[in-house]
């Protein structure tokens, strides 16, 4: 039985962590794209992450253009995480190195799994509508990723195919991550 409230705390502390990730994973890249909060993707991004990112900002500067006020809460997220399931296991410990390494680690694949549903998003947008409002920050963040590819395999019959080749070259980089 305790065994079952363990797995379900950690089910839901990784749930909650995964998703204030993603959130400030976006503000990240919408900082990092120059992609405007003035829409409803930015202003709910902003009102829930604002909590960890503003007192981060007035000690945590930001470097080369990086809001890493952004950035690093989302990190600490993923090193909580990971120490939660290390010390939820009864193997032996794991040096606290390595958690850290692994919380980069788990940072980058979130980041991966965010491009991935921003893609999977703005394709369905463009073929049900492509002028809805969160559209466009959506557009703003993949083009980044997307326009090489154009560049390479150009529209065929009117049908892009790079948002397919982006999400495939992703998840070639996911398997050596």
């Amino acid at each position: 039985m305790f065994d079952l409230i363990n797995q379900a705390g950690f089910f839901l502390l990784k749930s909650l962590a995964e998703f204030l990730s993603i959130l400030l994973l976006m503000r990240f890249f919408m900082q990092l794209f120059r992609v405007s909060f003035s829409n409803q993707i930015g202003t709910f991004v902003v009102q829930l992450t604002n909590w960890a990112v503003l007192p981060l900002r007035k000690v945590v500067p930001g470097v080369f253009g990086l809001d890493l006020s952004s950035l690093l809460p989302a990190y600490l997220l993923q090193v909580i995480v990971l120490f939660a399931a290390v010390a939820l296991q009864a193997g032996p410990d794991l040096p606290f190195a390595l958690i850290l390494i692994g919380g980069l680690r788990a940072l980058l694949r979130t980041s991966i799994y965010l491009l991935i549903g921003l893609l999977i998003v703005q394709a369905v947008l463009s073929w049900v509508n492509p002028y809805s409002p969160i559209g466009r920050p959506i557009s703003q963040i993949t083009q980044v990723f997307l326009g090489p590819i154009r560049r390479v395999v150009p529209p065929i019959a009117n049908i892009d195919l790079s948002p397919l080749v982006a999400i495939l070259l992703a998840q070639v980089i996911l398997i050596f991550i």
